[in-house]
């Protein structure tokens, strides 16, 4: 892994990942899908620390997403279980080193043994301070913006805001990611160019880097690759270049509501 050429300074604040490529992996190897998910997990904890020893505040990881339901219920039921073993194994290295682990999601789906792993490790890291790493589980950026909808609605009905109320601020806190800020960069691996539904709301100047990588293979030297490009993207919010060189760069906030225009 070389850093060099990778500025300190300007790190991004928020990463998401689409991980993505396990099973084309498995099956360029001859080997079950199951192995390629299993095979996975290394690529997850070689980007949390290496977020972590880079003072990266927040990685988000889009785990599994409402419409992987619809996958064989062999292959749901594997990666339940991977789900479940990876909770129970790393947290005591997030205890260690002060990671929060976030879940986002329709959580209500998951078998309740997960559950109830991802609930105490979310219980036992609420209080680290030292990153914060969300799982976006049975997660759907639609899904997330309809639940949003129907919060402000709700809202409305009872008299406790009016329709003149509701603005850009009112609706990102009543999204699932209203107590972290936008991503800054979102990585997709396996070369597919598409969200896939993830964040649907959260990402209107959100830099993309997509790699032909697949995720088992996406490691340290991926990911230092994927953060230089980032650093070589010149961020003008719908500003122009004029205006950044004028010095209203200042005004310019990643993941700042007021960049939304």
């Amino acid at each position: 892994m070389d850093l060099r050429g990778l500025d300190m300074r300007r790190l991004p604040n928020h990463v998401a990942i689409i991980m993505d490529g396990n099973g084309r992996w498995a099956r360029l190897r001859g080997k079950s899908r199951i192995e390629g998910h299993r095979r996975g997990r290394a690529s997850v904890r070689a980007v949390v620390e290496l977020s972590r020893k880079l003072g990266i505040p927040y990685l988000s990881l889009y785990a599994f997403s409402t419409e992987n339901w619809l996958r064989p219920k062999d292959e749901v039921n594997a990666l339940m279980g991977l789900l479940r073993h990876y909770l129970a194994a790393e947290q005591p290295k997030m205890m260690r080193h002060g990671i929060r682990l976030l879940a986002i999601g329709e959580k209500s789906r998951l078998p309740a043994p997960v559950l109830q792993t991802l609930n105490q490790a979310v219980r036992a890291t609420r209080k680290n301070k030292g990153m914060t790493v969300v799982l976006a589980l049975s997660y759907s950026g639609r899904h997330d913006i309809v639940r949003m909808v129907q919060g402000i609605a709700r809202k409305v009905k009872e008299g406790r805001c009016a329709v003149k109320d509701i603005n850009e601020r009112m609706v990102s806190g009543h999204m699932e990611t209203c107590s972290i800020p936008d991503p800054d960069l979102l990585i997709r691996t396996s070369g597919e160019m598409r969200i896939s539904n993830f964040f649907l709301w959260q990402i209107p100047y959100t830099e993309l880097y997509v790699t032909p990588t697949l995720w088992p293979d996406f490691r340290e030297g991926e990911y230092v690759q994927a953060l230089k490009e980032y650093q070589r993207r010149r961020r003008r919010f719908g500003r122009t270049d004029e205006q950044i060189d004028r010095g209203l760069s200042s005004l310019v906030q990643p993941g700042g509501l007021e960049n939304r225009i």
